[in-house]
C-alpha cells in the first residue's frame, strides 16, 4: 500500500472488534511517529500505549458520553506533550502542531497494517492523566482508539454515526479551503 492509498483507505470507523496487540505492533506505530517532522527535530510527543484489559477498563472512565463505542478498543494511544519540549516562537507553541503530525503518521501506518485508528476529542484530559499517571504539565492532545473494523454495526452508535459507518462523510470541495496567492473568504 502506498501513501495515497493509505490516505484514501483511512476511515474513522466506530464499529470495532478486538485485535491482537503485541510489542511488534506498538514498535511499528512508535517508529512511524518517530519519523514525523517536528520543529528542530524536537519530537515533543509522548505516546502512552494503553493495552492491558485492566487499564483499558480504567480508560473508559475518561471517555465522554457518545464515545461508548470506544469501549471496544484493543489499544488506546494517548498523545501528550509539554510546550517546553518544543519550539516556542512568539505566541506559537509548536508542540500542538508537531503532535498532530505524529498522530497522522501513526494513523496512516495503522491503516496500512489493516487497523482502524480513530483519534477522538471526547474525553476528560484530567481523568486520562489520573489513569496513566501523567503530570499536569502535559497537554493531552488526543486519544487514538485502535481496533479492527467490525462487519456488524455497533449498537452503541447514533443514527448519524451509523450513516458515517456506511458511507464516508462528504469532504469539503477544494474550492472551500484552497487559495492561490491570497486568502479570499468565500
Amino acid at each position: 500500500m502506498d501513501v495515497i492509498e493509505a490516505i484514501q483507505k483511512r476511515r474513522a470507523y466506530r464499529s470495532l472488534e478486538l485485535a491482537e496487540i503485541n510489542e511488534s505492533l506498538i514498535q511499528e506505530l512508535a517508529r512511524a511517529a518517530q519519523l514525523a517532522p517536528s520543529c528542530f527535530n524536537n519530537q515533543p510527543w509522548r505516546l502512552i500505549f494503553v493495552r492491558s484489559p485492566q487499564m483499558l477498563e480504567q480508560m473508559k472512565t475518561s471517555l465522554s458520553p457518545g464515545n461508548e463505542w470506544a469501549y471496544a478498543a484493543s489499544l488506546v494511544i494517548v498523545v501528550a506533550s509539554r510546550k517546553e519540549d518544543d519550539c516556542i516562537i512568539g505566541p506559537r507553541e509548536y508542540h500542538h502542531f508537531d503532535c498532530g503530525l505524529a498522530t497522522a503518521f501513526i494513523i496512516l501506518r495503522a491503516t496500512e497494517l489493516g487497523f482502524v485508528a480513530h483519534p477522538i476529542a471526547g474525553y476528560s484530559p484530567r481523568k486520562v492523566r489520573q489513569v496513566i499517571g501523567l503530570s499536569d504539565d502535559y497537554w493531552v492532545h488526543t486519544l487514538i482508539i485502535l481496533g479492527r473494523k467490525s462487519e456488524s454495526i455497533s449498537p452503541l452508535l447514533s443514527e448519524k454515526q451509523i450513516a458515517w459507518e456506511k458511507e464516508r462523510p462528504e469532504r469539503l470541495p477544494l474550492e472551500k479551503f484552497v487559495f492561490i496567492d491570497r486568502f479570499e473568504p468565500r
